[in-house]
């Protein structure tokens, strides 16, 4: 009897130790005698996690004095991501555009409105998350019924139609440190318009970004870097090494014209490089050897 007792409390006790076994680790006996799920955090997409970039801190920009400025150039130019070293614009888990719409919907940055590009009217969060996005009515009809049915859908914006950014900088030699120096003003994305067959129309500024006041958040966003994913760097650290490819499409001129104004094809380029050779040559002149 007494062995039967002990093989029948063994039996009970591998069948408890079976359930409570089975039992998730997200789900929670409350006192009442009923399960309950606990969300858990998601593991870890890694095999550690790196917190490197969370914790970057960015260098303010070095006070300038009007009365050190010997020389200013301001000069606008354009980043085209289908270029290969521009790739990282576009990559589809985190374009560049999505960081700016989102900081701006988020009002973390201020964005301003694109009727000129001296931050003069800044935009919402409402009006910069309606940018790009289209309305349609969609006809549909009810399964059991057949009733005729309008619908309102809304179409938001494609980041892969932002295929080019514009960029507003100013060159200028600092006497006191005796140094060519450039600081970037402003970003501006430009989206591809395209009529109802999906054919190119033309392109359209969507707003300006002051970039001095995005760096904090351009700093915590992590750049997509080919041939090594454990030394990644930020975006604002791409934008003050200048890691992208670019060509100069205006300068500050008397007529505040763009260079497609009075030069086409070849010699556009050809204009380009001779406002870039040009500022070299200033700094280059400037010393004896």
């Amino acid at each position: 009897m007494k062995i039967a007792l002990k093989l029948l409390g063994l039996m009970l006790f591998f069948c408890v130790g079976q359930l409570v076994a089975q039992v998730p680790d997200n789900v929670i006996m409350t006192e009442s005698g009923n399960s309950q799920v606990v969300e858990q955090d998601p593991p870890t997409d890694d095999i550690t996690d790196k917190r490197t970039i969370e914790t970057v801190r960015i260098l303010p920009y070095d006070p300038v004095r009007e009365a050190d400025i010997f020389w200013e150039k301001r000069i606008w130019r354009v980043i085209d991501i289908r270029e290969k070293m521009n790739l990282p614009f576009a990559y589809p888990e985190r374009p560049f555009f999505t960081i700016l719409q989102e900081a701006a919907e988020n009002e973390e940055i201020n964005v301003y409105s694109a009727e000129d590009d001296k931050f003069t009217h800044r935009l919402s969060p409402d009006e910069v998350a309606s940018m790009g996005a289209s309305v349609d009515t969609v006809t549909t009809f009810d399964p059991v019924t057949y009733e005729e049915k309008i619908q309102v859908v809304r179409n938001e914006l494609n980041p892969e139609d932002i295929k080019r950014y514009r960029l507003k900088e100013v060159w200028f030699f600092d006497e006191e440190t005796s140094r060519m120096q450039v600081r970037i003003l402003g970003i501006a994305p430009l989206l591809d318009v395209k009529d109802e067959n999906g054919n190119f129309k033309y392109e359209q500024v969507m707003f300006w970004v002051y970039y001095p006041e995005a760096r904090q958040v351009l700093a915590r966003e992590k750049v997509f870097t080919a041939g090594n994913d454990a030394a990644p760097i930020t975006w604002e650290a791409l934008m003050e090494m200048r890691f992208f490819s670019s060509y100069i499409y205006k300068e500050s001129n008397v007529h505040n014209r763009r260079l497609q104004d009075y030069v086409q094809g070849v010699d556009l380029l050809l204009e380009a490089d001779k406002i870039k050779q040009t500022i070299f040559n200033f700094e280059h002149d400037l010393w004896e050897y």
